[in-house]
């Protein structure tokens, strides 16, 4: 028998040293006091349940080995002779903490043949380090107490030849804690079972693919937590496929240094222990940003940077959180630091930094780009995650659009279906030059057999300059001839349905089967072309647009599957049973002109329309949450700011955006964080020169959250980030309407969401989001760098924009195709731009019509109504109350 050496367990008897905890002079007697009472009452009570017969028994926790040596460990309990503690280890909620130690009672370890004999310290710990030589792999060391049979305490023995291996935290990284939220943390570490928890999303597979291709890797599970949970977080690990591994805890209570033991001790000392247990590993530190994991990282890395191969921080804080997560940067010296939600993205980005383009891989797929069903976060709906086989062509501007439309609403007749969405609609709004007006379209459709249903925003008064008399107009010409468009008033207060589509379906050949949706309304205004000479039939506008505004805004149209999924949108609202409007001042008009108040039965849903192309699509949404619920989102959906999320957390090169309204810190942080992440991204949006209002009331408003926003970004990404607004070539801004953004020519998304806080919360909202399957080999064939490729729909869709905004011919980009390149073209044309200008537009005008975009935030004293008017009225809240809380998406 050999006498093993007895390690120094951080929260045993070890002292802690100056802990922040630690108690000054007068506090130090009460401390020295309550500690004694504490090991006075816990030795008072084993020797009462010694004296009922209560005896020793061990409990073993996974530990390690590797060099000739193992370190084992365990713990000593006493429990009456019957009985075995290990059954217990799973038990619900604060029942685990009800355990009897054992302090100094003695266990004999048997491992590799040698017997040892040892004591637990103080709080019946057992860690001990013995000599042996031991086979790579799984390893059992046994504890032997008098009078019970042995205990098989698991040891992960490491290969010589394994160097890396993987450290990993567990609240909120391997199981969800919430610690961010100390009650719901407590609720579901004292009230629930191991069996209750859930798992975070794809960190079991991070783990595994980390250590694919290592011979027998060291993984260590470093937690905060009681050794109590010890039973309960083994077995949810392997239930839930984790690489198995040791487990390093710590034990609660007053230590006779401090109040609280230091889980930031706790684990700096864990980490140095491992450093020296195994001199040659090189690590992988896994955490969350939710606590104190970035700075002892952080530290770490600095003190031993040959030890630390990558950071990877799963982000616990999601968009819109006030203060951004805790974070040490892209590096720490030359260890990288990467940051996701969950493991799936944080292996993308280590595999990214680690070992480059990862070709071929599933994770270049929609899933990796999309939501899945859970992550749409709404499962009342009846739309699909996504669809495949699509074919999507982009339509920039009115002029591009509106023809393609009136084909389409032309060619429908008896047994068709049109069904659209809009927020505005002009009945006369001609769709091309001399032609048919909108209403006449659609009702000559009715005439014909095609079964037309619209739904139409019932808009706000008239004197606010909105759409009331127009819609309704729209409404009551379709219906005289056999439609039947509503006028939909099922929103929150202030709010409005801003979804703009339209689904022409037929029943003689599917394959004709079309969807249009994005930013482009039915309405005046609309109907400009690539020159920006404005529309001849206008709406009024804020003054420094002119008498006719000159407008620039996007819609996609669809074929094959995703177009059952546009009409399934339609007719999720279209049976919504909430009545059409409840506000009297709208109602007794309504049965004055005996308009329709309750919907009509729509027929049964046809099957999807044959493939026709290369593209996936998902439709994202945003709905309020509204009293009484949508049937079809009860919460309301917010899967638009999600999908922009997950996205944005891919982008590494090159964001792209087109938007009427970027203006809502919640959404820059997002943009910001995406900037933070990844040091090489750019960001390039082109925005509207003035807002589309131009009162007293509005102006300062909207000019402070634009402001707010537009500095939160630069702030995080510096000269990367370039913002633009467009004139027309005789020098009169141009209204940017479009709701575009290309991600690393890769995913893009047109769609009618604004980026701000209203259209992620509180209006209705619809976007398509693309991945083609089809590739761009032009180079850079990857600008990524994750094996994605570039995309043809993507790619084509940014260079078309910016071919229209340099005044370029078709086919003359190539110093487009790279992001840097691309983001050059862009300064020089506006700069160049700019300068002629600011030179009294002397000599030949350049070519281009992009100039920097100058934002003066109001005056402080404005900013006393501004701040409230823009938070209240201009980018309202439609999240549920518990969301608003949490500050979730």
């Amino acid at each position: 028998m050999t006498t093993a050496r007895p390690s120094r367990v951080p929260g045993g008897d070890a002292p802690q040293g100056a802990a922040p905890g630690s108690a000054p002079p007068p506090a130090r007697r009460l401390l020295v006091l309550a500690n004694r009472l504490g090991t006075a009452v816990r030795e008072g009570s084993a020797a009462v349940a010694r004296r009922s017969g209560w005896t020793t028994a061990a409990l073993a926790f996974p530990g390690y080995g590797a060099s000739g040596r193992a370190r084992v460990l365990g713990r000593l309990l006493l429990a009456p002779p019957a009985t075995d503690p290990g059954t217990r280890r799973d038990v619900p909620g604060w029942r685990r903490l009800l355990t009897l130690e054992e302090p100094g009672g003695a266990v004999e370890v048997d491992l590799g043949g040698t017997r040892t004999r040892v004591r637990a310290d103080r709080a019946g710990l057992l860690d001990v380090t013995v000599d042996a030589h031991l086979p790579p792999g799984p390893a059992r060391a046994l504890l032997h107490v008098e009078g019970r049979p042995p205990v098989p305490a698991p040891v992960h023995v490491a290969a010589p030849e394994a160097a890396r291996g993987v450290v990993c935290d567990v609240d909120d990284t391997v199981w969800v804690t919430g610690l961010r939220h100390p009650l719901r943390a407590a609720w579901r570490t004292f009230a629930r079972s191991g069996a209750g928890r859930r798992p975070v999303s794809g960190m079991a597979g991070l783990l595994n693919r980390l250590l694919e291709g290592e011979p027998d890797p060291p993984v260590v599970y470093l937690s905060n937590g009681p050794w109590n949970l010890a039973g309960v977080i083994s077995r949810f690990l392997a239930r839930h496929e984790f690489p198995a591994g040791a487990l390093l805890m710590t034990d609660w209570g007053i230590s006779p240094t401090a109040w609280f033991r230091s889980g930031k001790a706790h684990k700096r000392a864990e980490l140095e222990r491992l450093a020296a247990d195994l001199p040659d590993v090189r690590w992988v530190l896994v955490g969350d940003d939710g606590e104190h994991d970035p700075e002892i990282y952080a530290d770490f890395a600095r003190r031993h940077p040959d030890r630390v191969v990558a950071i990877a921080l799963r982000t616990v804080a999601p968009p819109g959180t006030p203060e951004p997560a805790p974070r040490i940067g892209d590096r720490v010296g030359e260890v990288p630091v990467v940051a996701a939600p969950d493991g799936s993205d944080l292996y993308a980005r280590l595999h990214a930094v680690l070992d480059g383009p990862e070709p071929g891989t599933e994770r270049t797929g929609p899933e990796a780009w999309f939501l899945s069903a859970e992550e749409r976060g709404n499962d009342a709906t009846r739309l699909r995650a996504w669809t495949e086989g699509n074919a999507v062509r982009a339509l920039v501007d009115g002029r591009s659009y509106f023809p393609v439309l009136l084909d389409a609403l032309e060619g429908a007749a008896d047994g068709d279906l049109v069904f659209f969405a809009d927020w505005r609609g002009d009945p006369d709004e001609q769709l091309v030059d001399d032609g048919p007006r909108l209403g006449e379209i659609l009702s000559r459709a009715a005439r014909r057999g095609a079964l037309v249903k619209g739904l139409v925003w019932r808009s706000h008064l008239d004197r606010f300059q909105f759409s009331a008399a127009q819609n309704r107009d729209l409404s009551e010409d379709v219906n005289d001839d056999g439609g039947e468009v509503l006028l939909d008033q099922r929103v929150r207060p202030m709010g409005s349905h801003h979804q703009k589509f339209v689904v022409v379906r037929h029943a003689d050949d599917p394959r004709r089967d079309v969807a249009f949706l994005g930013g482009i309304d039915l309405g005046h205004s609309r109907r400009d072309d690539a020159d920006h000479g404005g529309d001849p039939q206008t709406q009024p506008f804020a003054d420094p647009y002119g008498g006719s505004p000159a407008w620039h805004d996007v819609q996609v149209q669809v074929q094959g599957p995703a177009v059952r999924e546009v009409e399934d949108v339609f007719r999720e609202r279209w049976e919504d049973p909430a009545a059409l409007t409840r506000l009297p001042w709208q109602a007794l008009p309504d049965m004055l002109r005996r308009l329709d108040r309750e919907p009509s039965h729509l027929p049964e849903p046809r099957p999807d329309p044959p493939a026709a192309g290369s593209c996936a699509v998902q439709l994202l949404r945003t709905y309020p949450n509204r009293w009484p619920g949508y049937p079809f989102a009860p919460d309301g959906e917010r899967s638009a700011a999600r999908g922009y999320a997950k996205a944005l957390r891919r982008a590494r090169r090159l964001v792209y955006v087109e938007d009427q309204y970027l203006w809502s810190i919640d959404v820059a942080r997002v943009f910001a964080e995406a900037l933070r992440a990844q040091p090489r991204l750019h960001l390039v949006a082109v925005v509207p020169r003035f807002p589309d209002q131009d009162g007293r009331f509005s102006v300062p408003a909207v000019m402070l959250g634009h402001a707010e926003a537009l500095e939160m970004v630069r702030e995080a990404g510096g000269d990367r980030v370039q913002v633009f607004d467009v004139e027309n070539r005789d020098g009169e801004p141009v209204y940017v309407h479009a709701k575009v953004c290309v991600v690393d020519d890769v995913w893009a998304a047109v769609g009618s969401d604004n980026f701000n806080r209203r259209s992620w919360t509180h209006d209705s909202e619809l976007t398509a989001a693309v991945l083609d399957a089809a590739r761009d080999e032009r180079a850079p064939a990857d600008p990524a760098g994750l094996g994605d490729g570039a995309r043809v729909f993507a790619r084509e869709l940014r260079l078309r924009l910016l071919r229209e905004h340099l005044d370029r011919a078709d086919g003359d980009d190539a110093d487009l195709l790279d992001p840097d390149s691309a983001v050059a073209a862009l300064r020089a044309s506006a700069d160049a731009l700019d300068t002629w200008h600011a030179g009294g537009r002397t000599g030949p005008r350049p070519p281009g019509r992009l100039r920097p975009h100058r934002v003066q935030p109001p005056p402080r004293w404005q900013r006393l109504f501004a701040a409230p008017a823009y938070r209240l009225v201009f980018d309202p809240d439609g999240r549920p109350p518990r969301m608003k809380l949490r500050r979730t998406m």
